[in-house]
């Protein structure tokens, strides 16, 4: 079913959409006092505008399930902050959670988006630290940053700094901190020192690429064999990739006389699995560790027993939710600022496409493959 843009009435979105747009009730009932004037008042002040939506009332193909609705303003009570959004972008964790696949998603109707970048519009009366005109992003741990305007707990937001690339604010939540914890949490790396990673066109795999330059660190590509990876290599190597292989070139006996003078790996990252997961266990060094954070081909990891018994491996897992559920606010959020820090000094690119929100629909196309390739698709509101 083609997406489809519809306009719904308060009524209808009110009992189709209850979690986003319930509001407390006043008295039927005539005020029949000042201070009953000014609370009609206060009540009519605090809520935000009408805001538009992407919605789905059922998990499903995105394509299918997927419309942009009209949300009534919803009550800011006093510890709210309602935020005017102004970027958001398109992951596969948000394609994955439409379609009932990812681990963590909310209950539906709900509606679409995990990251985002947008402008305090108006304060709860009890929120300090917060004003109007403030850049915020929001919690990892958040939901529904698909939409014009959102009204949430002042302790979802997050300060950062308005001279930061909308682009670059809008995207700084889930990737680029991906690849930071898993740089500094599975084992200690020196300057000198080499990784090896797979998917390394990715977004996480980019910024991989450059934070662990900027400590230093080698980095060893595994990129797939298809057209334009002469044009794909060239791309990693100037962001500071120091090798990068196609998979065909990795069917050999001994990867390991690729490296040169490069130390042998004692990290590598996996995001695709199969044969892309061996070719990363292939360069590893004794007593190494791989670590997985995706699945792109659908495809097992196949470990022989000699990997383990003779070289020691480790396989561990990353999946940045946990993380973030079992870190205090305060260090997600420094960790947040180091990463715009980075952003702030170039040493940490990765390409984006604004995307108008009216064109929705082809940003969601593009996402899902149905264009061709195409860069990180963000919603411009």
């Amino acid at each position: 079913m083609a997406l489809a843009r519809a306009t719904v009435s308060s009524r209808a979105l009110t009992k189709s959409l209850s979690l986003l747009s319930r509001l407390p009730k006043l008295s039927s009932a005539p005020p029949h006092s000042a201070r009953a004037l000014g609370i009609i008042r206060a009540f009519s002040a605090l809520v935000s505008p009408p805001s538009k939506a992407v919605v789905y009332e059922q998990q499903g193909p995105p394509d299918a399930v997927t419309r942009v609705v009209e949300v009534p303003p919803v009550l800011v009570k006093e510890n709210d902050v309602c935020v005017r959004m102004l970027a958001a972008p398109i992951n596969p964790s948000d394609i994955n959670s439409i379609e009932g696949v990812y681990p963590v998603r909310p209950q539906v109707p709900a509606v679409g988006g995990r990251e985002g970048v947008g402008e305090v519009h108006l304060v709860g009366s009890a929120v300090k630290d917060l004003s109007p005109g403030d850049w915020v992003i929001p919690s990892p741990l958040s939901f529904g940053t698909w939409q014009t305007y959102i009204v949430k707990d002042q302790s979802v937001w997050q300060k950062i700094d308005k001279n930061s690339p909308i682009e670059y604010a809008a995207t700084i939540s889930i990737n680029p901190p991906t690849a930071l914890r898993m740089l500094e949490d599975f084992t200690s790396l020196e300057p000198g020192d080499s990784i090896v990673q797979n998917g390394a066109t990715s977004m996480v795999g980019r910024c991989l690429i450059q934070i662990a330059k900027s400590r230093g660190i080698h980095s060893i590509n595994i990129i797939r064999d298809r057209a334009g990876s002469d044009e794909a290599k060239a791309v990693l190597k100037k962001l500071g990739a120091e090798e990068v292989f196609t998979e065909s070139q990795l069917e050999i006996k001994n990867v390991k006389s690729l490296l040169g003078d490069l130390k042998e790996p004692a990290l590598g990252l996996n995001c695709v699995g199969g044969n892309a997961a061996s070719l990363v266990m292939k360069f590893l060094r004794r007593g190494g560790t791989m670590v997985t954070y995706g699945g792109m081909s659908k495809k097992p990891i196949t470990v022989s027993t000699s990997s383990f018994i003779f070289k020691d491996l480790s396989l561990r897992g990353f999946w940045l939710h946990n993380w973030m559920s079992s870190n205090d606010v305060t260090e997600c959020r420094r960790m947040i600022d180091h990463l715009l820090e980075l952003v702030h000094d170039g040493k940490l690119k990765y390409e984006t496409e604004l995307v108008p929100f009216s064109d929705f629909h082809i940003a969601l196309d593009k996402s899902l493959g149905k264009l061709g390739s195409h860069p990180k698709q963000v919603l411009k509101f």
